[in-house]
């Protein structure tokens, strides 16, 4: 009986031993990202009777029959879809205050209006040398405008790429290791400490991959997880297997994206962020190539329709088509055809310099360029609400998550000294033990 009695307390002083681990675990990592609070299941052990009734069962003891992690699935996978959300709002909005701040602060709506300023000016005094030379300076520094926001542009899409790129570089690694922590936990006891650990970096590699891209995951009952990335959802790991995530740049500056040379669209995080906001540069930049092209257009065909002040043929002022390639080719403000075709050296009849003017009003280059920065406005105002809403989503999705797996150091405490109890008993069942033990060997003798 003694020693029966012995071993249930040194079975009950080792479950409170673990128990008192896990409890210190979980303060020591209250603070840490993706660390999942623990939980011990402790049971009874249990024994058939050898007093001659074989049926019946004796209890022996207690012993820690699991390590649980208090975690939710549904709660994790909400959180890893939201905070997808909300990176590729994050993702696209930069991406769009950038374009915004590149056609805005270049000032090349000022540079148009103030260009046609000195076609009009001109029309005063079309023979006025410094009135012509003024018409030549506003035209170059109009061409400057267009080849600084080109430039600018330019840069936020490579700024875009080069963190689309590292991201997906990311993606694989990330991939790879959870493929390696798949094969660990394959092989991991269950309700282990160290399964435990493996699932917390199991969800933790999940959470930084769906940051990148939209992924859709299966779990084994080994704790294994199966993901699929984007739309159609590609496998991507499978087991200890682990597909390549690449990237393509188009001509137009667009990407694209492909899981083993299978194309996708990402769907959601950063990925598809710079994806749509690489869209809309684009189509940025082909507005605004249209738009430094129609002045081109209109300025040189003028510019062939008549005389210059010395009575010659009209030369281009302008050459290049895109905002890119526009640059003044005109090297005296007395080469502009103010005069119509056929007109004498020195003519004050300036037909042509106002055909010039009106083929440039229909142009419209101003409203056009105008209607660029409208429109990119009115889309990051739209974003900016989205964003907005999307982060306090993604932080509600957040905050519930921890609210259940997070550690609480006021309940943690109430556990120590719970298990401490636990453990001390344990010490003094131990004790009687052995002084029943001590007292039945004095009565022997």
């Amino acid at each position: 009986m003694a020693s029966d009695l012995l071993s249930i307390g040194a079975s009950g002083a080792r479950a409170a031993r673990g128990a008192l681990e896990v409890t210190a675990n979980n303060i020591a990592n209250a603070s840490s990202d993706g660390y999942v609070r623990r939980s011990v299941r402790i049971e009874e052990v249990a024994s058939g009777s050898i007093a001659g009734r074989g049926t019946d069962i004796a209890a022996s003891g207690s012993r820690v029959a699991e390590v649980r992690r208090n975690a939710d699935g549904f709660r994790q996978a909400e959180m890893r879809r939201t905070q997808a959300d909300l990176q590729r709002a994050n993702v696209e909005l930069s991406g769009l205050e950038n374009i915004e701040a590149a056609v805005e602060q270049s000032g090349i709506f000022d540079s148009i209006v103030e260009f046609e300023a000195a076609l009009q000016q001109l029309s005063g005094d079309p023979t006025d040398s410094a009135r012509r030379a003024a018409v030549l300076s506003e035209a170059e520094t109009l061409a400057a405008k267009f080849n600084i926001t080109s430039g600018s542009l330019s840069s936020v899409g490579e700024g875009l790429r080069f963190n689309a790129v590292a991201n997906v570089a990311d993606m694989n690694t990330y991939g790879a290791e959870l493929a390696r922590v798949n094969l660990r936990l394959a092989r991991a006891g269950f309700g282990s400490n160290d399964q435990a650990s493996l699932l917390d970096q199991r969800d933790n590699l999940l959470e930084k991959m769906s940051a990148f891209a939209s992924i859709s995951t299966t779990f084994a009952s080994d704790g294994t997880v199966a993901v699929s990335v984007g739309s159609p959802a590609t496998s991507f790991v499978s087991g200890g297997n682990v597909g390549t995530m690449t990237s393509t740049t188009a001509a137009n500056g667009t990407m694209g994206f492909a899981i083993d040379g299978a194309a996708i669209s990402p769907g959601a995080g950063s990925l598809a962020g710079a994806a749509l906001a690489l869209d809309d540069l684009a189509a940025i930049a082909i507005r605004l190539d249209s738009a430094a092209s129609s002045i081109a257009s209109a300025i040189n065909t003028a510019q062939a329709n008549g005389v210059a002040l010395d009575g010659t043929a009209g030369q281009p002022i302008f050459s290049g088509n895109t905002a890119a390639t526009l640059s003044v080719v005109l090297s005296s403000g007395s080469g502009i055809a103010t005069a119509p075709a056929g007109s004498p050296a020195n003519e004050r009849n300036q037909q042509n310099l106002t055909d010039m003017r009106q083929a440039l009003s229909a142009a419209n280059p101003a409203d056009n360029v105008n209607s660029i920065l409208f429109d990119v406005s009115a889309k990051v105002a739209g974003r900016k609400v989205t964003q907005s809403a999307l982060e306090t989503i993604a932080s509600s999705a957040r905050i519930a998550l921890e609210e259940q797996s997070g550690v609480d150091l006021d309940n943690e405490a109430a556990n120590l000294i719970r298990y401490q109890q636990a453990f001390q008993a344990s010490g003094r069942a131990m004790q009687v033990a052995s002084d029943i033990f001590d007292t039945l060997i004095g009565i022997g003798r």
